[in-house]
């Protein structure tokens, strides 16, 4: 790798024609590498990164070369490059300051679908403003608030509802905090961690534990939504649904084969079970709702000072190929990581 000390700049402007990006290059190795960057134009803007997110979740499954071979295509983030599974730029949870560009976004904070990168071009398109009283850490969370959205248009949850959500991941623990806003419903959060009890509780939400999960078997959720990621987490959302209620299904398993109960009284209680992804949006919005505008709704349902609770880890970017492989790892938790630049 070239020494970027070498590489010549463009002092005069401040723009580099240097960006660092991570790669994923084989199961559980990440590298920094360094390209060309073009000078901004034709409805580009140049964007210098803040902090950009990690899901655990599906950057789990991109590092470990998991993503299934018939989903590459369908997987691929907005501005990745390289392909599925090595070698990889991967991620899509990217805010930074627009440093070059369109006077209408130069020195604004944005968000972008766009890989963990120190500098990016983007179109402005893809750009979407944050508002001030949204700090750029909490901003991170803005497609898993967009996953969220999508989820609970998906499922109907409405007014006096009871929803049960089975995982206290950010995912799960957003989807309970979008569903506590609804008037009158009574939300409950099924998870192994036990520390994830305050979090739950200051979102307006009650925590059981997962070996508790029984007692909830006969409450008979109006709604629930499943994000364990797990075949056991599955079977507890099933047996927590009332006389037809929805369960809805949250979670991305790759290339992995999940078993799940069906028999019991799945069949003898009308019970539904109901995919969600973001890839679309929700069949009930989808005639009036847009990618942009649904980008934009949840960024303003971030404007919450208690969501800062789910942005629980910061690494540097220099530092990120030694941590990534440990956030990364199988089994290991915890909460939203965020990768922080400097410069």
């Amino acid at each position: 790798m070239n020494d970027p000390k070498s590489i010549p700049q463009r002092r005069s402007t401040g723009i580099r024609k240097v960006a660092r990006s991570l790669w994923y290059t084989a199961p559980g190795q990440v590298e920094i590498r360094q390209a060309p960057l073009a000078q901004p134009g034709g409805g580009l803007a140049l964007v210098r990164t803040l902090y950009s997110g990690i899901s655990r979740g599906t950057e789990r499954l991109v590092s470990q070369g998991l993503v299934a071979e018939g989903e590459r295509e369908r997987m691929r983030a907005p501005m990745q490059e390289g392909q599925f599974p090595f070698p990889v730029k991967y991620g899509y949870c990217a805010v930074g300051v627009v440093e070059a560009g369109p006077e209408s976004h130069r020195g604004k904070t944005v968000f972008c679908l766009h890989p963990h990168q120190d500098h990016f071009l983007a179109p402005v398109s893809a750009l979407t403003i944050v508002p001030e009283r949204i700090p750029a850490r909490r901003a991170t969370l803005t497609a898993n608030m967009e996953t969220a959205l999508n989820g609970l248009w998906d499922s109907g949850v409405g007014p006096a509802d009871r929803v049960v959500v089975v995982g206290a991941g950010v995912l799960g623990l957003l989807v309970a905090y979008l569903s506590a806003g609804i008037p009158r419903t009574d939300v409950t959060v099924i998870d192994v961690a036990e520390a994830r009890r305050p979090i739950v509780e200051s979102l307006g939400a009650r925590f059981v534990p997962a070996s508790q999960a029984s007692t909830l078997a006969d409450v008979g959720a109006d709604i629930v939504f499943h994000t364990s990621v797990t075949s056991a987490g599955l079977d507890t959302a099933i047996a927590c649904a009332g006389f037809e209620g929805t369960i809805v299904e949250m979670s991305w398993y790759g290339d992995t084969d999940v078993p799940v109960k069906l028999g019991g009284a799945f069949h003898s209680q009308r019970l539904k079970l109901v995919s969600s992804q973001v890839g679309h949006v929700s069949a009930g919005r989808r005639p009036r709702w847009d990618y942009a505008r649904r980008k934009e709704a949840a960024i303003r349902l971030l404007d919450d000072a208690r969501l800062d609770a789910l942005v629980a880890e910061e690494i540097s970017f220099d530092a990120a190929p030694v941590e990534l492989p440990r956030i990364l790892a199988p089994g290991a938790g915890g909460l939203a990581p965020v990768i922080k630049y400097t410069g």
